[in-house]
């Protein structure tokens, strides 16, 4: 098209006498608005002429979309917003949790709906058989193995996976590591002697309800405001203190209807 528009012969021809040329006609043509106006050889009609939009400066941020971040939803913060973990990375990530199966259950049903696979390394099979039978909707998208004995998962951004080490007080160093798109969650139900080393090493830790005395210590390994590490010890079933080296956050995690008819109520003791 742009070799025809650039040739004087190409449209209508000037009558003759008028003195015109093609392209001085093509100008005349394109000046016109109206419905009349004869189509520009070579670009099309005319398209509407409207006044352009524009926005004040200090308006700009009305036009903003919400966007929020990428990851599973673990509950509410205390604004009632949603609190998304953003557990599938492209980098090694650990967390800890201080705190009861019930959540630690919760966790791994979400992540495997985010399309994780979950590896569960564990000493109590059976708190765990009915979860894993009713996930995935027969699909074994969450596997039982007994302490020291998981496999290599080859995790990868197409297939990335979530082990959740429920192996006591006391837990072993695992044979399968945090590695790229491979998380660990190792589970405490308690504040035990291996906790300050898994405190110091995790990305991320949540702490649910503890004793005085633990929450004095919690408060001091993880350099928690004072109001914060007292308030550990009076959190109700379903609260978590998450905590990162920059951030915390109070989230309350309720159960929908499926996974309160599978796991039952929130609860911090099992």
């Amino acid at each position: 098209m742009s070799h025809a528009a650039s040739s004087p012969s190409f449209g209508t021809p000037p009558r003759p006498g008028t003195g015109g040329t093609g392209r001085a006609a093509s100008r005349a043509a394109s000046r016109g608005t109206g419905r009349g106006t004869k189509p520009r050889f070579g670009f099309g009609l005319v398209g509407p002429r409207r006044d352009r939009h524009s926005v004040p400066l200090d308006q700009l941020e009305a036009l903003a979309l919400p966007v929020g971040d990428d990851g599973m939803v673990i509950g509410v913060d205390a604004e009632s917003r949603p609190a998304v973990l953003g557990i599938n990375r492209p980098v090694p990530y650990d967390i800890t949790l201080i705190g009861g199966l019930w959540t630690a259950q919760v966790l791994a049903l979400r992540a495997a709906a985010t399309g994780a696979r979950v590896a569960v390394e564990t000493g109590r099979a059976q708190a765990w058989t009915a979860l894993a039978q009713a996930a995935g909707g027969g699909q074994p998208c969450i596997s039982l193995h007994d302490v020291g004995r998981v496999p290599p998962q080859g995790a990868s951004a197409g297939s990335p996976v979530v082990v959740i080490r429920d192996c006591g007080m006391r837990p072993p160093r695992g044979r399968v590591v945090s590695a790229p798109w491979q998380s660990v969650v190792t589970l405490l139900p308690y504040l035990s002697p291996v906790a300050p080393r898994l405190l110091e090493k995790s990305s991320l830790v949540g702490v649910q309800r503890v004793s005085p005395d633990e929450a004095t210590q919690i408060g001091r390994i993880m350099s928690l405001p004072r109001h914060e590490y007292e308030a550990l010890s009076t959190l109700a079933d379903g609260v978590t203190l998450w905590c990162t080296p920059s951030d915390r956050q109070f989230v309350m995690t309720q159960g929908t209807d499926a996974e309160t008819g599978l796991l039952g109520a929130a609860r911090r003791m099992d």
